[in-house]
């Protein structure tokens, strides 16, 4: 079957008519109008029933309104629609994490930042259930990599600092923490930590390799790392 001019421009125009629906969605989701919202989402999936968008926009109302089985329905399909839908799988992330179910949480936000290492919601995931399951292999390497494109970001350089610590890697720690006050000297739980690292570092200087194995790590539970 030939494809007429008439037919491309009512393509066109239906793209355009479901952009114009996914962003009055999202604008009224964003002020908290969740009625007018769904509307939107629900007109736009109509017209468009391949995209994700208008589901992930239904998910993040449903967790808004912490109906979370409805939230992860809506996520679930957007991953049917696109495999590598990032919101999605960091919806998912979201709503099982809010659930307790940690593992499930820990495995679409790692999946989320496989896609998208760039992605801060989903780090910061990442690193919340890590210390729920007291697991923190994946999560040093994405701290890392975020970090290095984003050298300033302080919310990010506290954890990392914590997870080098709790590694024994004290002084990559201190260096990190020295680098996290110098953008933000008031930092209390930064000052707090560096001074630890410090009073660590120089009790084994001075001690053999042996007694040196003996010393405990200084991060303590009560930042949420065990």
């Amino acid at each position: 079957m030939d494809i007429t001019q008439d037919d491309l421009n009512l393509q066109h125009d239906s793209t355009q008519h479901y952009e114009v629906l996914q962003e009055l969605g999202d604008c009224y989701n964003t002020v908290g109008n969740y009625v007018q919202a769904q509307r939107y989402y629900e007109k736009a999936a109509t017209l468009a029933p391949d995209e994700p968008g208008p589901y992930v926009g239904l998910g993040v109302i449903a967790l808004q309104q912490n109906f979370l089985e409805d939230a992860e329905t809506a996520f679930k399909v957007a991953c049917r629609l696109d495999a590598h839908c990032v919101k999605a799988y960091a919806g998912l992330g979201i709503a099982a994490q809010q659930k307790a179910d940690y593992k499930r949480a820990f495995e679409m936000y790692l999946k989320c930042l496989e896609l998208d290492t760039d992605n801060l919601m989903a780090l910061l995931g990442l690193f919340q259930t890590s210390c729920q399951m007291g697991s923190f292999a994946e999560i040093t390497h994405y701290l890392e990599v975020y970090l290095d494109m984003h050298p300033g970001d302080t919310s990010v350089m506290f954890p990392l600092a914590a997870l080098y610590t709790k590694d024994g890697q004290l002084d990559k720690s201190r260096k990190v923490l020295l680098d996290l006050l110098a953008l933000d000297e008031n930092h209390k739980d930064a000052i707090d930590l560096l001074e630890e690292v410090e009073n660590v570092l120089a009790q084994t200087k001075h001690k053999s390799p042996k007694e040196k194995e003996c010393v405990p790590g200084p991060y303590s539970q009560e930042r949420g790392i065990e």
